[in-house]
């Protein structure tokens, strides 16, 4: 496996040795608090990493590590009659794991909501034969450039039959989310990653800016997401981390988080 370095803090790869990560320079993320460190798949392997793939819906299984790498997310494969689309994305990458997924059917394709998802994209790509579908508008954070990675344009675009990104534009410009037409036995999925975040009470998600620095979100950013949402239905939305998932009335559940978030940005609250 890969001696490319991997920020321990964000688990993303880059293409080459560096003193710093970018990624975590930003204020949408962090330096960890014992200052830059480093990684590698191969290191990761060698202290025992594993793979941890489990069912978290019909046609979704979850694909992580344990232990967990950086901020502990886990992608999530789709599993659809037009192909497998892994959604976001784990920095963790060995021969078990590519067993594993190879045995479910492997991946057509992968797209990533933002940045801090990045993880070792490139590995998987090439482990794989997928092309990774990333918003142009993030370009700039892509830390491993390569020709697996497809960089799209505009608000909305059909990487298979039924299953389309919708570049919603919160927590990064570039960041995006898949819609599944056919999910949930038709009535839609939504796979969010944090760009809507499924929080704890998972009737709701949120929208900020930066999550760890607690930076909210631009009110007429959270707008545009929610009018580039309206024509698609779904009914379950799937967040970044496991069973963070909002399990029925998925779209509504979005309108009144957003409702909810408005009203307390704009100061539009009721007295309580």
């Amino acid at each position: 496996m890969s001696g490319l370095p991997i920020c321990v803090t964000c688990g993303v790869q880059y293409a080459g040795p560096r003193e710093n990560c970018p990624i975590c320079d930003d204020e949408r993320q962090y330096v960890g608090w014992g200052g830059q460190r480093w990684t590698s798949l191969a290191e990761l392997r060698l202290s025992g990493h594993r793979p941890m793939i489990a069912e978290e819906g019909t046609g979704v299984i979850g694909v992580g590590s344990d232990p967990a790498t950086a901020i502990g997310q886990r992608a999530l494969l789709v599993r659809t009659p037009a192909g497998n689309v892994l959604w976001d994305m784990v920095t963790h990458l060995d021969d078990n794991t590519i067993k594993e997924i190879t045995e479910l059917g492997g991946i057509d394709a992968i797209a990533i909501s933002h940045p801090h998802f990045y993880g070792s994209m490139v590995e998987w790509a090439h482990a794989f034969d997928a092309p990774v579908y990333i918003h142009a508008a993030d370009r700039e954070w892509v830390a491993r450039p390569d020709e697996s990675v497809v960089f799209w344009e505009g608000d909305t675009l059909e990487i298979r039959e039924g299953l389309t990104l919708v570049n919603a534009g919160v927590h990064f410009d570039g960041g995006q989310v898949m819609h599944w037409r056919d999910g949930e036995d038709g009535r839609g999925a939504l796979f969010s990653g944090d760009i809507l975040q499924v929080v704890q009470d998972r009737r709701w998600v949120s929208f900020m800016y930066s999550y760890p620095n607690l930076i909210p979100e631009r009110p007429r950013t959270v707008r545009r997401a929610l009018s580039l949402l309206e024509p698609y239905p779904f009914d379950r939305v799937y967040g970044g981390w496991w069973k963070r998932v909002v399990h029925t009335d998925g779209a509504e559940a979005v309108r009144r988080s957003a409702d909810r978030y408005l009203a307390f940005a704009l100061d539009d609250t009721p007295p309580r």
